[in-house]
């Protein structure tokens, strides 16, 4: 039992050594490789971009997103888990198609996110989820997407965009709510998200970019003092999925 548990103990630090060395270098090619297309296309296709307009799009960008930016690693984490994040930040499309991927899959295989199987499960549903999405982008968009948009009804077409985007994080937000079964939590980032939403960013205007920041960041806070103590003591949900 010992050596088999060794043994499973050495093969996730082989896992954990691989992923640290090729996430990021991947991670970087593909952020190399889409700001060349980026800069080839602003300077050289004729276009007549100037360096200080980039500058401004940029600085625009990163006062719309910057925050976003910090705010998504932090989010994902814990359901994803650091090799899962590595594939999803290299696909795309995490909050809306990635993360629910990973949150089915652990709650069909009885996972609680956070602990080392939870995060393979994730990087396996991952998987899944980008083939899925190429097939079906190559079928339905590639071959299929003109004809479709041409014979669906106008209306219709504006109603989808309208609900599409609510509709899909509403679904996300369920299964993380089904998947963590923490209603003491849920209640905490329920109350929050109300409160800045309603209350603070109608007060304080100027805090509109920054109302995701605030709410998870006090949520998190809150969500410590608000958690069960009677978890504290017990074995760590890590420790007790290596080797399932």
């Amino acid at each position: 039992m010992s050596t088999q548990t060794n043994t499973r103990l050495s093969g996730l630090a082989q896992f954990d050594r691989t992923t640290s060395i090729w996430g990021p270098i991947t991670l970087g090619l593909g952020f190399l490789i889409s700001l060349g297309a980026a800069l080839f296309a602003a300077f050289g296709t004729g276009l007549g971009i100037t360096g200080g307009e980039l500058w401004t799009a940029v600085g625009l960008v990163v006062a719309t997103f910057g925050v976003i930016a910090v705010i998504e690693p932090i989010s994902y984490y814990p359901v994803l888990g650091r090799s899962a994040m590595y594939q999803a930040f290299m696909i795309g499309n995490i909050a809306n198609k990635l993360l629910p991927s990973a949150l089915v899959a652990q709650a069909d295989l009885d996972e609680k996110p956070g602990t080392r199987r939870a995060e393979l499960i994730a990087g396996a549903a991952i998987i899944g989820a980008a083939f899925i999405h190429i097939v079906t982008l190559v079928i339905l968009v590639g071959v299929l997407g003109t004809w479709l948009v041409g014979v669906l009804p106008p209306g219709l077409v504006a109603v989808a965009r309208l609900y599409i985007l609510p509709a899909v994080f509403g679904a996300v937000t369920v299964q993380a709510v089904v998947t963590m079964k923490n209603m003491r939590i849920t209640i905490v980032a329920a109350v929050v998200a109300a409160l800045i939403t309603y209350v603070l960013i109608p007060l304080v205007p100027a805090l509109s970019f920054y109302g995701t920041l605030l709410a998870v960041a006090a949520t998190i806070i809150l969500a410590w003092f608000a958690r069960s103590r009677a978890a504290d003591g017990r074995p760590s949900a890590a420790a007790s999925s290596v080797g399932h």
